[in-house]
């Protein structure tokens, strides 16, 4: 069953003509939405959400908690407006926390795909799997095209100096940074369950540096069990912690925040030349 909560809800209009009784737009009442799509999952249905990134994640996070989590259901939540996506409809619209937030209810997927062909690819390997799966969609997508699987991430390049990581719409702008580094560059679409075994068989001159659209430092809980083992640095670019209170477009917060293409190459060239 597919449940609109209004935003995109025209998008629809012929499948709710088709499917009248798998398709609705129930309206702006995203956390009751929430209890009501787990009902259905425990009726036996499969519901498929698609909202705003924030008011899914925040104002609905209790009931994803308690609805799905705690009871054990599955469900697909389909969300727009990745980190800054909306940039000039102000902080309310923003949720760059998302990834890091939805990674503290245990057992819950989170895909975050770079391009729609890699959307389709995780969305049919997972929404009829029996869990909680988050999907984070994104206005600007990757021009770079990379045939991704579920759970796994991709090795786009071998070096020697270091490793990167890029997660999705970060990923053109790491490969336009890394273009003529000596690095490893691995490239993430599934955030949770996050891929550690590849990390480990990649990390090379005991560097990480992490290119992350999302809060910086979101991944560094998967990332423990290496450090705790192993002498490794890791540094990288994310959204800082911090109130975002600029406007005007993507691009420009991209500029503001540091994850541009040039940033990253300045800060990945100092940190791969810092002594350990």
């Amino acid at each position: 069953m597919c449940i609109l909560i209004d935003i995109g809800a025209f998008g629809f209009k012929d499948l709710m003509k088709s499917y009248p009784e798998r398709v609705k737009n129930i309206g702006i009442f995203e956390d009751g939405l929430v209890g009501v799509s787990a009902g259905l999952a425990l009726s036996g249905l499969v519901p498929t959400i698609y909202g705003i990134t924030p008011f899914i994640v925040q104002r609905s996070l209790e009931q994803l908690k308690l609805d799905y989590i705690y009871q054990n259901v599955g469900g697909n939540f389909i969300t727009t407006g990745a980190a800054y996506d909306f940039s000039k409809l102000g902080y309310s619209h923003y949720c760059p926390e998302d990834v890091e937030t939805l990674k503290t209810l245990p057992g819950i997927e989170i895909l975050t795909p770079g391009t729609p062909k890699q959307f389709e690819t995780l969305f049919k390997q997972c929404y009829m799997n029996g869990k909680l799966s988050y999907f984070r969609m994104i206005d600007h997508c990757n021009k770079t095209q990379v045939d991704i699987e579920f759970g796994k991430a991709k090795v786009l390049k071998k070096g020697t100096r270091g490793t990167v990581i890029a997660f999705a719409e970060a990923l053109d702008a790491t490969i336009a940074a890394c273009e003529n580094l000596d690095i490893t560059l691995l490239y993430y679409t599934t955030a949770e369950p996050f891929d550690l075994e590849t990390l480990k068989s990649n990390i090379v001159n005991n560097r990480i540096f992490i290119c992350e659209p999302f809060y910086q430092g979101t991944f560094m809980a998967d990332i423990m069990p290496i450090l705790s083992k192993s002498r490794i640095a890791v540094d990288g670019v994310g959204v800082p912690r911090q109130v975002i209170r600029t406007y005007g477009t993507k691009e420009d917060k991209d500029m503001h925040l540091g994850l541009t293409a040039r940033n990253i190459n300045d800060k990945l060239a100092q940190f791969l030349e810092k002594e350990l």
